[in-house]
């Protein structure tokens, strides 16, 4: 394991967003291109959890959010967040909101 310290930790920008809309990524079975407002900003981030989730099931819902992470090409998708999930025998499992309709979208996680 490696040690962060909490100024490193502190560097982190990650918010509770709403997705408000996903779709498959054409030509992938693992892909995911998903529109999550986070708190007044909209981010489009393609995550690899098609296998776990369908499109349907995740609008509406809250996740969390690592924002401040450096945009990327992914399928030729830019990708301007990363989705947090745990990862459970190489699946993905997106971390819930606990009371979700009391933290509104763009709440800090600390």
């Amino acid at each position: 394991m490696q040690y962060v310290t909490l100024e490193d930790f502190q560097k982190l920008d990650i918010r509770i967003g709403k997705v408000i809309s996903a779709e498959q990524v054409p030509g992938s079975r693992k892909l995911l291109k998903l529109l999550i407002d986070v708190g007044g900003e909209v981010r489009q981030v393609v995550a690899g959890i098609a296998e776990q989730y369908r499109p349907e099931e995740l609008v509406g819902r809250k996740v969390v959010v690592l924002v401040n992470i450096t945009p990327r090409k992914i399928f030729g998708i830019e990708s301007q967040a990363m989705l947090l999930a745990a990862d459970v025998g190489g699946r993905p499992y997106l971390l819930r909101v606990d009371r979700e309709e009391e933290v509104p979208e763009g709440s800090r996680v600390r």
